[in-house]
């Protein structure tokens, strides 16, 4: 694929404020810093509006919630979406227990989302649809159209991208849908792949127009998935020289990389 939005983000170094869980925060921030964006790391229910007046885009992720961060959340929420700034959500461990319910239903009322992005239990849950996960890990399994029409049911659903993260990546508008077939299935080892993911789509939507929104998230998933590919080589069961190799192939991926590597197709 061509690349438009890669190099956006490392001359624009666009602000991604993280409201994350706190398992992830440091691998998610050096994580945008290798790829050239900003990262933002708060939950400070005092400051997080403010922040929106100069963020480029907002990450909420669950991952850890409490009552707490809850409210923050959806304060800092609806300062984004009257400053225009795109809210990425990452619905983690969504159908595990009835307070993650509780909460995503509450994010998904008060707050419109550019993106959504999980794994397929996640979206999975928030389509309506029994899908057979643990907790907050990946699951394998299903066929493209399943997981292409989960993809789609939930972007029609909440009028946004989703962003549906495994073996295989799915990227819908709700009304188009692309697959990647690109990455290693060392991400599965590496606690956070995911979360960062949620901020890397923040990142190219923070260069993007809200038009390009499905563009700029098709993107920013084969970088990253290109990237993985490319840490893996040579590697097994090497789990933490994988991550460090990765935070290190986010900051060296190119153009001509991407073009050669992405294995990008519309379902």
């Amino acid at each position: 694929m061509q690349s438009h939005y890669l190099p956006l983000v490392r001359s624009q170094t666009p602000l991604v404020h993280c409201m994350t869980n706190l398992v992830v925060t440091n691998f998610s921030a050096n994580g945008l810093l290798a790829l050239g964006a900003s990262p933002f790391m708060s939950v400070t229910p005092e400051e997080i509006a403010e922040i929106q007046n100069f963020a480029q885009a907002l990450l909420i992720n669950i991952g850890t919630i409490n009552e707490t961060d809850a409210k923050a959340m959806l304060i800092a929420g609806k300062a984004a979406n009257k400053a225009g700034v795109p809210v990425v959500l990452d619905p983690v461990g969504v159908g595990a227990t009835a307070f993650r319910q509780k909460i995503i239903k509450q994010l998904l009322a008060e707050i419109n989302f550019a993106v959504i992005r999980g794994n397929a239990a996640e979206i999975a849950f928030l389509a309506g649809i029994n899908w057979q996960g643990k907790g907050v890990d990946a699951v394998t399994g299903g066929d493209a159209a399943d997981l292409s029409r989960l993809a789609k049911t939930v972007a029609q659903k909440y009028r946004c991208i989703t962003a549906l993260s495994g073996e295989i990546d799915f990227i819908s508008d709700g009304k188009n849908v692309r697959q990647i077939q690109n990455g290693t299935q060392l991400f599965r080892k590496v606690t956070g792949s995911g979360c960062l993911l949620g901020a890397v789509i923040g990142a190219f939507l923070g260069v993007a127009q809200p038009a390009d929104y499905f563009a700029a998230s098709i993107e920013a998933c084969a970088v990253y998935a290109v990237a993985g590919e490319l840490a893996a080589r040579d590697l097994s069961r090497e789990t933490g020289t994988f991550a460090i190799n990765f935070i290190n192939r986010l900051g060296t991926i190119d153009a001509l990389q991407l073009a050669d590597k992405a294995r990008i197709s519309e379902i």
